[in-house]
């Protein structure tokens, strides 16, 4: 009783004329979920309904018939047996004869037809019959849209799922399809339509069958629609797009052969339209058709297509990109066109299936034999005419399309075309051998029209074998005969001599023909050893003698990268060996020789592009990398030379070969060897007074150390740090054995050039570390580190960050391991105590001293009253802080709290002055150097560092670590801020708020921009009287400019438009740096869009500043200004038009 009375209430809330549409989705889902849970059976529902069934009122039975077919579509899956599913068979197909209910017949028809058999479907006699009742009581097309769309919905199920059974109902079902399609308009519903006439096609594939009766009668109904013409308003309900039902037309045009009479003459006619999508349409519709009609119906059209084709290509084809670039390696590189694109794959498709006609077309072709004749009088490219030119571009890429498209169609343009053109130009007659063997043609022997179109043949060629599993043809033997006339002709172009230095495009023509010759697949190799390896030579030989020659030098360092790239695919052939003979032996050679005028730059730059070419020829040139870095290195104290070439094949290695021996791994051994080699040297390279400190060897050792030791496993970093940890013991003062026991004295603020060197390039290893890795005697290089810090070595800074960061949180399973821990880290640093003497001296506390006992911090806070120790502290502490910052330990609200002491202090010192300090005079007052590094310690704790403490060295990192701090810091500095009674203070204050906001994500920014934009134009105008700050005032503007575009943000901003205007006008100006008064216009002209009552009181002022910025020096900046004074002008008119 409980189920009978809670359906009923659920008919009756959908069948009600007040219910909602939410309403009654509520109650089918809840009769559904009756059903399926078996609380309800679907005959105990046709009861219930009875009365809505056969109800008089149009309106009521219509709703009962739509809910009874809507509830079956929400039990698809629940099993109903044969005899319930004729049951409503009948029931539903009924209904399709009354009108008004016309809507829940379609839907349990298709809710019925939808269903599979494991849970019980229609059968074919039944499928059969609902088809016949469509067919005899429906006219689709006096229907609305969406019972339209049902129909056709319906139709298409019942061709799919059942079409053995509607099959046989012929001339009936397909003039009932045709009726209901004729003249639709919606986009759904001719997507379902064209699907409907592909199905058609399917069920009736005898092209002299049913269907060919009724071909012109469906073409006829569809024409109408051909090019689609989409008019749907984008905003619109629909989610069809023109590209959907263009491809759905495609399909039913191609879908049977029957077709090919008038869809071909169609796309013909159509191909000469001027509107591009036509054009395209047509090529795309063309390529398909010809596809499924097959060769011998589309052999008439082929000469037509063939000429409409020509015409295209010639017509739409762009200037091509004769650079430098080589890019592609293939063929010559055009700009992307959709009509040339579809019109060459339409040609290539045609070659696949009528081989022979089309070839015997393009080779018989007038215009083509017109190019091929006068190939002669296309010597140089600038003199051959506009016309000229295009049908020469056009030509190549036919003859480009044709040469990769087959074997055959390869076979017969190498024979007579290739062949042609060299007996056109007397090369045939030439004795190729003695051109191998040293013959050379002079550059006026060779023209620019034969090389290119030699090119787009070969990269055409090479194109095809790379892609054809047959091989071999007669172009193979063609091409080899005339391989080393070709190399010849394209080695003469690049000739340089003291009268002649080839030009842009004979560079690039030479350079892209040998480099297709040399990159043929192995299998063919249709050119000879030795003109392979003359290839080779003669690149070689550009890159030795020809390095003042820029595009020649670079553009042939290239086309080696593609030829070494490509033979290591091959590693142990014969193209390979010779490749490593020629090619990478002897760039090893160039690098210990120094009787070859080739820059050195210029070697290291070879060295690792040819490197990068495989990993055999890496490990190669990494071996003699080694050997010279290592040779250099000990001799840099005698030589200035030895320094500088050290330093710049450190880079190389740095920051060329190892990102790419990272990238592609298996190499790590010799980045070990590497290090460890570099760790034996150390103690010598450090060992010298200096001319050349300067120079940068430290920072190259440091850098390539830090890379490699990044790169590698934890096992092979263990071996790098003993490595670094004995030589650091060996070769330094550093008493680390006995730190924790004897006071660590380092002489007064300077240390031997060797053991900071050495100390240094420590440093550099333990930032790259990963968090596994065992660090030896920690305890004792944390108390180095710490004595070491406030002399200013920023890598010993960054290494005490990099471990605080990495090392593990305290917990039973490290005391149990006796594993080095965070805390206890965290306890050395912060809490030994350090002696400062009264000569100035630092050593570490033991329980007795003579002078002042203080520890970290109280540096920061200048107790020494020492501004370069104070600075140096803070400094060191930020790099500290970051690592804690990172991982999100709560240590690092304790060093922000002492850098924010810092900025508002304006105390005396606590500590009495030291006898000898530098200042002994007065009371010591907070030095503002040292107050200005506490508020840059903002920038270094929330920007994203390179040199450490990032995913490349392994840090660790918490996700929305910066949103957390920027939460933290934000109340506390608008707190500060706003009570500051101090100008320096306040100023401070403004440039550490600069420093969180700039690096802040702008998500989180806007949610606070209320507050905060106040205090950003105040650090605006801060910031402007400093050259210095130029970044800083830039990164600030960047974060304005979000708050103006962003939506979230532009509720504040049209508060504050007044304050905001006044502050951008004053940096339209700004003369350090353009991109500053760029952004500051931008934002003008992004304030423009604002209500007009908000910005109207203030567009004499922006547009009396502006016409300032016409004048200046920066293009960019007079561009934004012009569109600037556009933007606020036309706020004017309008107001005038307005009042």
């Amino acid at each position: 009783m409980a189920e009978t009375a809670q359906l009923t209430r659920h008919i009756e809330s959908y069948v009600a004329s007040s219910s909602t549409p939410s309403h009654q989705a509520a109650s089918l889902d809840a009769i559904g979920l009756l059903i399926k849970t078996n609380a309800l059976t679907l005959e105990a529902l046709v009861i219930g309904l009875d009365m809505y069934l056969t109800s008089t009122d149009a309106v009521i039975r219509s709703r009962g018939i739509l809910l009874l077919a809507e509830v079956l579509t929400r039990i698809h899956s629940k099993y109903l047996n044969s005899e319930t599913i004729h049951s409503l068979v009948v029931f539903f197909k009924e209904r399709m004869a009354d009108w008004q209910a016309v809507r829940g017949a379609l839907v349990g028809c298709l809710a019925l037809i939808k269903r599979k058999s494991v849970v019980g479907m229609v059968t074919g006699s039944d499928a059969k019959a609902i088809a016949q009742s469509f067919l005899l009581h429906l006219q689709v097309q006096s229907l609305g849209q969406y019972d339209r769309k049902l129909c056709f919905e319906l139709i298409e199920c019942l061709l799919q799922h059942h079409a053995d059974a509607v099959a046989s109902l012929e001339e009936d079902l397909v003039f009932g399809i045709c009726e209901a399609i004729d003249a639709e308009k919606d986009p759904e519903c001719l997507l379902l339509a064209f699907h409907i006439v592909e199905s058609l096609a399917h069920i009736y594939p005898d092209p002299s069958g049913l269907l060919a009766s009724f071909a012109k009668d469906i073409f006829d109904i569809l024409e109408p629609y051909y090019p689609i013409h989409f008019t749907h308003p984008t905003g619109g309900e629909t989610h069809v797009q023109r590209d959907d039902l263009s491809r759905t037309l495609m399909h039913a045009f191609s879908s049977t052969p029957v077709f090919e009479p008038f869809v071909i003459p169609l796309l013909l006619e159509k191909l000469s339209s001027s509107l591009l999508s036509a054009k395209i349409d047509s090529l795309q519709y063309l390529r398909v058709c010809s596809v499924k009609y097959g060769s011998e119906r589309i052999a008439k059209y082929a000469k037509t297509i063939w000429s409409s084709l020509k015409d295209t290509v010639n017509t739409y084809l762009g200037e091509p990109d004769l650079s430098f670039t080589l890019a592609p390696i293939d063929g010559i590189d055009f700009p992307k066109n959709g009509v040339v694109i579809e019109a060459l794959s339409l040609l290539q498709e045609l070659i696949v299936q009528n081989s022979s006609q089309l070839i015997s077309l393009i080779i018989d072709d007038e215009d083509v034999n017109f190019i091929i004749n006068n190939i002669s009088s296309y010597e140089i490219y600038d003199t051959i005419s506009a016309q000229e030119k295009k049908k020469l571009h056009a030509i190549g890429r036919i003859l480009y399309i044709t040469a990769k498209t087959s074997i055959p169609s390869c076979n017969a343009v190498f024979q007579s075309l290739l062949s042609r053109m060299m007996d056109n130009l007397g090369y045939s007659a030439i004795n190729a051998d003695g051109l191998q063997n040293g013959g050379i043609f002079t550059s006026q022997t060779v023209n620019f029209g034969f090389l290119y179109l030699c090119i787009e043949l070969l990269g055409g060629c090479r194109e095809l074998v790379t892609l054809s599993e047959e091989k071999h043809g007669t172009y193979c033997t063609i091409l080899h005969s005339f391989s080393a006339v070709l190399f010849n002709a394209f080695g003469s172009v690049l000739a340089v001599s003291a009268g002649r230095c080839p030009r842009d495009l004979d560079i690039y023509i030479g350079v892209k023909g040998l480099l297709i010759l040399a990159m043929f697949h192995l299998d063919v190799f249709p050119i000879p050893k030795s003109t392979f390896e003359n290839i080779l030579k003669k690149f070689m030989s550009i890159i030795i003698e020809d390095f003042d020659k820029t595009v020649l030098w670079n553009s042939t360092l290239k086309a080696l990268f593609h030829i070494g790239s490509f033979v290591q695919n091959f590693s142990d052939s014969e193209k390979a060996m010779s490749y490593r003979r020629f090619v990478v032996d002897k760039i090893m050679e160039l690098l210990l020789r120094d009787d070859i005028a080739l820059p050195f730059s210029l070697k290291v730059e070879a060295l690792s592009d040819i490197g990068m070419t495989g990993m055999k020829n890496m490990l190669t040139i990494l071996q003699g990398l080694e050997g010279a870095i290592i040779a250099n290195l000990s001799e840099v104290h005698k030589s200035l030379k030895s320094f500088e070439t050290a330093v710049q094949l450190l880079e190389c290695y740095s920051c060329k070969l190892l990102p790419w021996i990272h990238e592609n791994g298996g190499a790590e051994n010799f980045v070990v060897q590497f290090a460890v080699e570099i760790w034996s040297q150390a103690g010598n390279c450090m060992d010298f007074n200096s001319p050349f400190e300067e120079k940068g060897l430290l920072d190259a050792m440091m850098t390539a150390m830090k890379v490699s030791v990044g790169c590698c496993s934890v096992e092979s970093q263990n071996v790098i740090i003993q490595k670094a940890y004995s030589i650091l013991l060996s070769h330094t003062n550093f008493q680390l054995n006995e730190v924790e026991r004897l006071p660590l004295t380092l002489g007064k603020y300077d240390i031997s050039l060797r053991d900071e060197g050495i100390l240094l390039l420590f440093t550099s290893v333990t930032i790259a570390l990963r968090p596994k890795t065992h660090i030896p005697n920690i305890r004792g290089l944390l108390h180095l580190f710490i004595i070491t810090l406030p002399r200013g070595f920023v890598p010993v800074a960054q290494a005490l960050g990099s471990m605080v960061n990495k090392l593990i949180s305290k917990s039973n399973d490290t005391e149990n391991s006796g594993e080095f821990t965070l805390e206890e880290a965290l306890d050395i640093i912060f809490n030994t105590k350090i002696q400062f003497s009264s000569t100035n001296m630092l050593q570490r506390c033991n329980g007795s001293s003579n002078g002042s006992e203080m520890v970290l911090t109280d540096f920061c806070l200048g107790m020494t009253n020492d501004r370069l120790l104070q600075t140096n502290a803070i400094c060191g502490l930020s790099w500290i802080g970051k690592g804690l910052l990172l991982r999100g330990h709560e240590k690092i609200k304790d060093i922000t709290m002492i850098f924010t002491e810092c900025l508002i202090s304006d105390r005396k010192s606590s500590l009495p002055l030291i006898e000898g300090s530098h200042e002994n005079t007065e009371e010591q007052k907070w030095d503002p150097l040292a107050r200005k590094c506490a508020a840059d310690a903002f920038h270094v704790l929330m920007s994203d560092a390179e040199v450490c403490l990032n995913r490349k060295f392994h840090a660790s990192i918490r996700p929305l670590y910066k949103q957390r701090f920027f939460s933290s810091m934000m109340p506390i500095f608008l707190h500060l801020i706003s009570r500051s009674d101090s100008s320096l203070s306040r100023s401070l204050l403004l440039r550490a708020f600069a420093h969180v906001i700039s690096d802040t994500p702008l998500i989180v920014i806007l949610s606070e921009a209320k507050k905060l934009i106040p205090v950003l134009l105040d650090c605006l105008s801060i910031l402007t009287e400093d050259i210095q700050d130029k970044d800083i005032l830039y990164g600030l503007l960047l974060v304005l400019s979000g708050m103006l575009t962003e939506k979230n943000g532009q509720e504040a901003v049209i508060e504050n438009a007044h304050i905001i205007i006044n502050g951008l006008i004053k940096l339209v100006d700004y003369p350090h740096k353009t991109l500053v008064r760029e952004t500051a216009i931008q934002c003008l002209v992004a304030l423009s869009e604002l209500p007009h009552v908000r910005i109207y009181p203030l567009r004499t002022q922006v547009l009396r500043v502006i016409p300032k910025c016409l004048d200046d020096t920066k293009r960019s900046v007079r561009n934004e200004a012009v569109k600037c004074r556009q933007a606020w002008a036309s706020i004017a008119s309008s107001r005038s038009l307005q009042l």
